[in-house]
């Protein structure tokens, strides 16, 4: 566990607020806000204090890192075009021939020759590094955190000799069987909203992140989001049956809300309801993820989907919090259901090869913060995600145990 000196506190005091809410996604911007008041202010509580020495700590070991690009790789994608994001499908192993085919699925294992493939470990780490600079920006004024997340924006969305073309047609590739396949958007969608949010705090003010940063980056949203709708992996991934659909609709409701299409994020976050009636049971368990190899991850994996798109709806009157299917089936029903595992207070009566209760804290945080009595009191007694809590700075939930 973190805690800020006194310095920076002091320093953070001295920021002078520029007066502009960040227009995000996810997180609700009045949290952001609010919490940045009272630590300016001097009337944080020591939970808030620690969580942002967290983020700093956090910020300050990514601020000598990157920026990344998908011009990096050394193997070139299929169709030859290096701007193309390419990566190998995890669990897919080779076979004991001289070729290696045909490869075939352990579900949940990491075959470590996909990391051949830079893009995917880039990606994530782009990602990762960008949200949490631009909130330390956000919270601290100090200018490196606010330039460097903008660096890394502009780096592999942007410029052109390194940015992503806007497509994902060549990720999680099988050898021997294709060139990339529709289940390879969840590369992005796991992570790629919060992205999003980092862009829209650093056009809050921050330096170096300019008006035409911002026109380039929702143009390439725009591009994107055409892609996700109407190619053939953006069809049918928004149609998985499990984490899958629920994270390409997250994505794709979330990109439309930063472009402005309010029809387009209403009508994407709305169609949520269904899944929860179809795949969320009355007792609150996920039957298309109890069946892997990682139930406990996965179960959490797609609450996170689902909690951030309640947080988008909340932002265009569409109630997935209080949403309850014909058979009581609902969000908070599902966090309830992995309570138990989480907090210690039952063992995980499902497989998984990998068990860390850590993973619920952020689906936990946001089930509480919406009021839900189990929640509330299972908040204190999940064990503490590595890196520390980050919640009371970054208040939505993010998937905190590997996904591999």
């Amino acid at each position: 566990m973190f805690f800020v000196l006194p310095a920076l506190l002091s320093s953070i005091a001295s920021v002078q607020s520029a007066g502009i809410v960040p227009e995000t996604v996810v997180i609700d911007p009045s949290r952001l806000v609010d919490a940045k008041t009272q630590l300016q202010h001097g009337t944080a509580s020591s939970a808030l204090r620690t969580a942002l020495g967290n983020l700093i700590a956090q910020a300050d070991a990514w601020l000598p890192q990157g920026p990344w690009s998908v011009t990096n790789k050394t193997i070139i994608p299929p169709n030859g075009t290096i701007h193309d994001y390419a990566s190998q499908a995890p669990y897919w192993w080779p076979s004991n021939t001289s070729d290696g085919c045909p490869y075939f699925q352990i579900d949940g294992v990491h075959n470590p020759e996909v990391d051949r493939y830079t893009d995917h470990d880039e990606r994530g780490d782009m990602l990762n590094a960008t949200y949490v600079l631009s909130l330390a920006w956000f919270y601290t004024g100090k200018e490196a955190y606010g330039r460097k997340a903008g660096d890394n924006l502009r780096t592999w969305f942007i410029t052109n000799a390194t940015r992503m073309n806007p497509n994902l047609d060549h990720a999680q590739i099988i050898p021997c069987a294709d060139d990339g396949r529709s289940i390879g958007i969840i590369d992005f969608s796991q992570e790629y909203t919060s992205a999003l949010d980092a862009a829209a705090i650093l056009a809050s003010g921050a330096p170096g992140w300019t008006a035409s940063d911002m026109r380039a980056f929702k143009q390439w949203n725009a591009d994107f989001l055409d892609w996700l709708d109407n190619s053939d992996f953006g069809i049918e991934e928004t149609a998985a049956l499990n984490n899958h659909g629920t994270f390409a609709l997250m994505q794709s409701a979330g990109i439309a809300l930063f472009l402005g299409d309010h029809a387009v994020a209403v009508n994407k976050t709305a169609s949520v309801r269904p899944r929860i009636d179809e795949f969320i049971t009355a007792n609150g368990s996920q039957p298309q993820e109890l069946v892997r190899t990682r139930s406990f991850h996965y179960s959490t994996f797609d609450l996170v989907a689902y909690t951030r798109l309640a947080a988008i709806g909340k932002k265009i009157g569409v109630d997935l919090w209080g949403y309850s299917g014909p058979e009581g089936q609902s969000i908070k029903q599902a966090v309830n259901f992995i309570i138990p595992a989480a907090t210690g207070a039952a063992e995980w009566p499902f497989p998984e090869l990998d068990f860390s209760p850590y993973a619920a804290s952020d689906v936990i945080h946001a089930a509480a913060d919406e009021g839900d009595a189990n929640a509330m009191k299972a908040v204190p007694l999940v064990p503490t995600p590595f890196g520390g809590d980050l919640w009371l700075v970054r208040p939505a939930a993010e998937q905190l145990d590997p996904v591999t």
